[in-house]
């Protein structure tokens, strides 16, 4: 977990670096796939230190969707184990 979450949030910071540069941009389905897969605190992070993908509204909703049902799958599991 702790993996993907610095991969998650290195991800943000090359993408910035590309995009001041002018460069190749990382995708934002592979932003997103790396949140989904278990690096949202780390992608949440990188938005936050690099001040990157502040401003688009539509990633900006999918992966406060991300997150929600990262929260969502984790409480319905706590609940399958506690119950």
């Amino acid at each position: 977990m702790a993996a993907l979450n610095l991969a998650s949030f290195a991800a943000f910071a090359i993408d910035k670096a590309q995009a001041k540069a002018r460069r190749r941009r990382i995708a934002e389905s592979t932003l997103l796939w790396l949140a989904l897969l278990g690096g949202s605190p780390g992608a949440y992070a990188g938005r936050r230190a690099f001040r990157h993908k502040t401003r688009k509204q539509p990633f900006v909703r999918r992966l406060h969707t991300v997150a929600a049902l990262q929260v969502a799958a984790l409480g319905a599991g706590a609940y399958l184990l506690l119950r």
